[in-house]
């Protein structure tokens, strides 16, 4: 090919190329504009002129909400925030110090700066510190527990604007379905609000000391670590139960909580302010859960049997008989207990709980199978160990 013919040609390409992007910016100017802005693959917007937008009128809330925020700021000031800390001794130098060790929640009880929390929150703590919502510092000192149901006093000394206790409501006539409202701080969040209902009734817990809590209520109202010793509270704003625990596999809130109901904590609490710890009312008679499956089973019976009545004891006055134990070691069941007061007992546990809901010196009805006769047996209950 020659140089000219060569030459021509480029010519040509090249006033085709020209023309097309001539064509290709017309078609983008026209249909696409926004496209040859100088900031629009920088990332920067076109710029417009703007005003706020109008806000439209909320207008009156529901009257549930109402209801809640009240109950929340009635009751705000009542709970307190705990923070404990721990003695610990320095392997080298072995100088002690104190460290954080937990957080938790409470309430106020009365005029006198008694405080009620969970005795897992102040477990193994050599010193808690209460705020109170203003923002006050109090430290507090152990006036006694109950680890049996998860129950810890203290006591705070404020000189003035003292916050009014929580209103002491009832758990024996809870509905499964009724709204509560629990107050805490979880995971540190001071004076957190969360709702829900009553989910069931009548749940049991391994306690701190082994033994069984019972009467549990449960709820779907949030529960978290830190939320331990707040309040559950009625729609009210009474105090129905304290926040014990969660089930969860995960260590936060499954819609799954636990309260230690007021019944129990309006019983157990005077004790302990009273006497520093709380006093279990017994019978006097000694029982075994584990041995009392094997025998009750064997025997085919449901019920508890009495392994043996402690001299002098309510339930020796009262005339019950523990079971005799033949030479050869077997056990021959005398007094079964088959039910307290008409409610049937079918275990130890359930028994030991049933006989916890009342007060030394109250009288109690023992309905008893012995040598397959029943009777009922009036006892006075007497103080346990």
């Amino acid at each position: 090919m020659s140089n000219s013919g060569f030459l021509s040609r480029f010519i040509w390409i090249s006033l085709g190329i020209v023309l097309l992007v001539l064509f290709f910016h017309s078609f983008l100017y026209h249909y696409f504009p926004d496209v040859l802005h100088p900031d629009y693959f920088s990332g920067k917007a076109k710029q417009e002129n703007a005003e706020p937008r109008v806000v439209q009128a909320r207008g009156n809330l529901a009257e549930d909400e109402k209801s809640t925020i009240e109950l929340f700021e009635n009751s705000r000031d009542s709970v307190v925030f705990i923070t404990t800390r721990q003695r610990v001794m320095d392997a080298w130098t072995r100088n002690i110090f104190s460290v954080p060790s937990g957080n938790g929640s409470g309430f106020i009880w009365d005029d006198n700066g008694h405080i009620i929390t969970n005795f897992h929150v102040i477990k193994g703590a050599s010193e808690a510190i209460v705020r109170l919502a203003d923002g006050r510092d109090y430290k507090a000192s152990l006036v006694g527990a109950s680890p049996a149901h998860d129950i810890a006093v203290l006591r705070i000394s404020v000189g003035f604007q003292r916050p009014a206790p929580v209103p002491l409501g009832t758990s024996h006539d809870l509905k499964v379905g009724q709204k509560v409202f629990a107050i805490g701080n979880p995971f540190g969040l001071d004076w957190t609000l969360t709702t829900g209902i009553v989910s069931a009734l009548d749940r049991a817990l391994p306690s701190g000391d082994g033994r069984t809590i019972d009467n549990l209520i449960q709820t779907d109202a949030a529960i978290n670590p830190g939320n331990s010793g707040g309040p559950l509270l009625d729609s009210a704003g009474r105090l129905i139960g304290i926040n014990t625990a969660i089930y969860s596999p995960s260590g936060a809130s499954a819609g799954i909580g636990f309260s230690v109901p007021v019944d129990t904590v309006n019983r157990v609490v005077p004790q302990i302010i009273s006497r520093g710890k709380y006093i279990r009312p017994a019978m006097g008679i000694t029982v075994d859960g584990k041995l009392n499956n094997r025998l009750t089973e064997r025997l085919k019976i449901t019920g508890v049997v009495i392994l043996s009545i402690s001299p002098g004891s309510a339930a020796d006055s009262a005339g019950l008989k523990g079971a005799t134990i033949t030479p050869e070691g077997n056990i021959i069941a005398n007094d079964i207990i088959i039910a307290v007061d008409g409610k049937t007992i079918d275990s130890v546990d359930k028994l030991l709980a049933r006989i916890d809901g009342y007060k030394v010196g109250d009288t109690i009805k023992i309905t008893v199978s012995r040598k397959g006769e029943t009777m009922e047996v009036p006892v006075t209950l007497q103080p346990g160990e």
